[in-house]
C-alpha cells in the first residue's frame, strides 16, 4: 500500500469528526428564548417547596415551635401580667405571631450557607439567568413558611380564645405585613449565610441579632413598664413597629404611622442587604 493510499482513510476520518460538523449537529434547532426574571424566581421558589417536600422535618420550626411558644408564654405569664390568659392572649398572640416568624427567618441564612459548602451556586452561576434569582427563589420559598406559621399561630389563638377585632380583613392584614417585612429582613441573614464559613456561625450571629430585636420589644410587655433607657431602644426598634402594626390590624384599627415605617423599614432592609448580598454574591 502506497504512502498516499494510507493517507486517504485518514483524511475521511478527520473530515467526519471536524468541529464545524459537531457544532452543527448540537445547533441544529434555533436557540431556546432566555427565561424571564420573573419565571426564573419562580422556578427557584418551586425548588425551595420542594426541598420541604422531601426533607419535611424543615417545617417543624413553622408548625411545632410557634405552638410551643404559644402555649408557654400564654400560660406562663397569662395570671402575672393580665390575671386571667384570655385578656393576655389578646394582647400577646399578634406577638408571638412576628416573634415565631422573625425568628424563623434565620434559616433562609442556613440553607444558602449548606448549597454553598455542597457546590450547588457554583451550577448556578453558571446559568444564563438573572443573576438575584437563586436568592429570591430562597425567600419566596420562606414566604411560603412564614405564612404557614402564621395560620399555625393564628388557630391555635382562636382555639384558646383569641378573638381579633378587625375580622377576617384585620387578620389578613396583619399577616400579610408580617410576610412583607420578614421577606425583606431575610435579605440580612442572606447576606450572612454568604459572608459566613458554617452554617453553625450563621445560626449563632442570628440569635446575637435576634433575641435583643424580640425580646426587648412590646412582644410581652407594654413598654411602658420599662426603664427609660429600655424604651429608647425599644422605640426605634423595627419589630416594635411590626408588632403594633399588626395588633392594630387585628384589634380593628388601622396604624397609619406604624404601618408606614414597617414599610419603610422593609424597603431600607431590601435595598442595603439585597444589594450587599448580591456584592457577595458575585464575589463568592
Amino acid at each position: 500500500m502506497t504512502a498516499s493510499a494510507a493517507r486517504t482513510p485518514q483524511r475521511g476520518r478527520s473530515s467526519q469528526g471536524r468541529p464545524e460538523d459537531l457544532a452543527a449537529v448540537l445547533v441544529a434547532g434555533p436557540r431556546p428564548p432566555r427565561p424571564s426574571a420573573l419565571s426564573v424566581c419562580l422556578t427557584f421558589g418551586w425548588r425551595a417547596m420542594l426541598k420541604i417536600k422531601h426533607v419535611p422535618e424543615q417545617l417543624f420550626d413553622v408548625t411545632a415551635f410557634p405552638i410551643m411558644m404559644t402555649l408557654m408564654f400564654t400560660y406562663l405569664f397569662g395570671g402575672a401580667l393580665a390575671g386571667s390568659t384570655t385578656e393576655y392572649l389578646q394582647f400577646l398572640l399578634p406577638g408571638i405571631m412576628v416573634m415565631s416568624v422573625v425568628m424563623t427567618t434565620m434559616y433562609t441564612g442556613v440553607s444558602v450557607n449548606t448549597d454553598i459548602e455542597k457546590g450547588v451556586f457554583d451550577r448556578f452561576r453558571t446559568l444564563p439567568i438573572w443573576r438575584p434569582a437563586p436568592m429570591v427563589g430562597y425567600l419566596l420559598g420562606d414566604a411560603f413558611r412564614y405564612t404557614m406559621a402564621s395560620v399555625v399561630i393564628l388557630t391555635v389563638g382562636l382555639v384558646l380564645g383569641f378573638r381579633p377585632g378587625g375580622g377576617f380583613l384585620g387578620v389578613l392584614a396583619g399577616i400579610a405585613l408580617l410576610v412583607v417585612f420578614s421577606f425583606a429582613f431575610s435579605w440580612l441573614w442572606t447576606m450572612f449565610g454568604l459572608l459566613l464559613r458554617t452554617e453553625k456561625s450563621v445560626m449563632g450571629v442570628s440569635m446575637m441579632v435576634l433575641f435583643p430585636l424580640t425580646f426587648l420589644s412590646n412582644i410581652l410587655v407594654e413598654p411602658s413598664t420599662m426603664p427609660g433607657w429600655l424604651q429608647a431602644f425599644v422605640d426605634v426598634n423595627p419589630v416594635t413597629h411590626l408588632v403594633a402594626a399588626v395588633r392594630g390590624l387585628m384589634d380593628g384599627d388601622w396604624p397609619g404611622g406604624e404601618i408606614s415605617w414597617t414599610l419603610i423599614a422593609s424597603g431600607v432592609l431590601i435595598a442595603v442587604f439585597g444589594t450587599l448580598t448580591m456584592r457577595l454574591y458575585n464575589r463568592k
